[in-house]
């Protein structure tokens, strides 16, 4: 017989609830205030920085004995979670500094980790540098390289879609090292933003997520020290592949953050709306539209907690759960904010309202990390390869 205590798993432990209780009055108090101005100048969140770094959210990831928090993968989501609840644009720094350093907690010498993780602990922003302009989803195709001389590598190339571009301080960036080899010649190396050779090009002019900047980089001879390799040459895209099992679960997280505040709005707005001389929330067709709402929501936490667990616990074989948790609720918070905007009316379809931001902020996480189309390309042959 099955007792009560094997169903524990299924309930997240009191410091998770206590971390949500504190982040989310964090960004209710700091960050929500100047979420819409953030859309509307497309301006960074300086505020949202200051905020999450004063209070140690900013790079929770980060090992304690780097100086962070050492904060475990589901806990990690719950921040990004949070976050995004009020402004998605924000989530991207404990996101993305994850993203950006993930491949040095998995690969990199005890050395370049002291170099740079204290660093990003203590509020330095770190970015990730693998996509370019004709290697985005086929990413092995990548013309960027890298070659030893004496005691450097010198990077000559460019990489695109760089979230935080230009407010990092850290780039985790792939480039070809051995031109014949295919994704076996593949290297990771970390640039510094004062590097020289390094440039940061023009942002790019986007639908959503605007106070988070997205650049490209340049690498005209740039040349850093030998030892900011991120372990053997040739195993960059192992790297780059480990790392992406363990972020996908973020933009997940994200992805439920928005979707949640766009269904928190909608839910008030409904109970507050009359027309017929009765508030818009008693009639049937609404009350389904919410109820299919929080039901995909709800399934949406539960992939990113699992996948997100799973990869805390070191399992093999994360790739199928950690595509399916970002496909999956990316999926829903598109689906989600276009119905919160629905459910407002007209004037959902306004900047008044901040359910036309999250519709366009949702957009993204269908497509950065992976579009969803090359995840269900991801998923199916994990599956055949079992």
């Amino acid at each position: 017989m099955t007792t009560r205590h094997d169903f524990d798993v299924f309930e997240l432990p009191d410091e998770h609830h206590e971390l949500r209780c504190a982040i989310r009055a964090l960004a209710e108090r700091e960050i929500a205030p100047h979420a819409a101005d953030v859309d509307e100048a497309a301006r960074f969140p300086t505020e949202a920085l200051d905020a999450l770094t004063s209070s140690g959210f900013n790079a929770v990831h980060v090992p304690d004995g780097y100086g962070g928090q050492g904060a475990d993968s589901v806990a990690v989501c719950i921040v990004i979670e949070e976050v995004a609840r009020v402004c998605a644009s924000s989530s991207l720094i404990p996101a993305v500094n994850k993203l950006g350093t993930m491949g040095l907690i998995l690969s990199g010498s005890e050395e370049l980790k002291r170099q740079v993780l204290p660093s990003v602990a203590d509020g330095a922003m770190a970015s990730y540098a693998l996509s370019e302009r004709e290697a985005g989803s086929d990413a092995a195709a990548m013309k960027t390289r890298a070659r030893a001389d004496g005691n450097h590598w010198v990077l000559n190339g460019s990489k695109c879609w760089i979230t935080n571009g230009g407010k990092s301080t850290w780039y985790t960036v792939m480039a070809v090292t051995d031109p014949g080899a295919g994704p076996r010649g593949i290297s990771a190396f970390i640039v510094h933003k004062d590097d020289p050779g390094f440039t940061v090009g023009p942002l790019e002019k986007k639908l959503g997520i605007k106070g988070s900047p997205t650049a490209e980089l340049y690498f005209e001879e740039c040349t850093i020290p030998v030892d900011r390799i991120i372990g053997e040459p040739g195993t960059g895209f192992q790297t780059a592949l480990r790392t992406l099992d363990h972020t996908r679960p973020t933009i997940g997280a994200q992805a439920v953050g928005i979707a949640q505040g766009s269904l928190d709005f909608a839910l008030s707005y409904v109970q507050e709306r009359r027309q017929f001389g009765r508030p818009i929330s008693s009639f049937q067709a609404v009350e389904f539209m919410l109820a299919e709402m929080a039901m995909r929501i709800e399934a949406a936490r539960l992939m990113v907690y699992t996948a997100a667990a799973r990869a805390e616990r070191g399992e093999k074989n994360l790739t199928f759960t950690a595509a399916a948790a970002k496909c999956f609720a990316s999926d829903v918070a598109m689906q989600v904010t276009t119905d919160a905007v629905q459910l407002v009316g007209g004037a959902g379809y306004t900047r008044d309202f901040p359910v036309e931001r999250m519709m366009r902020d949702a957009k993204i996480t269908q497509i950065y990390e992976g579009t969803n189309q090359i995840l269900r390309v991801v998923m199916a042959r994990s599956l055949l390869a079992r």
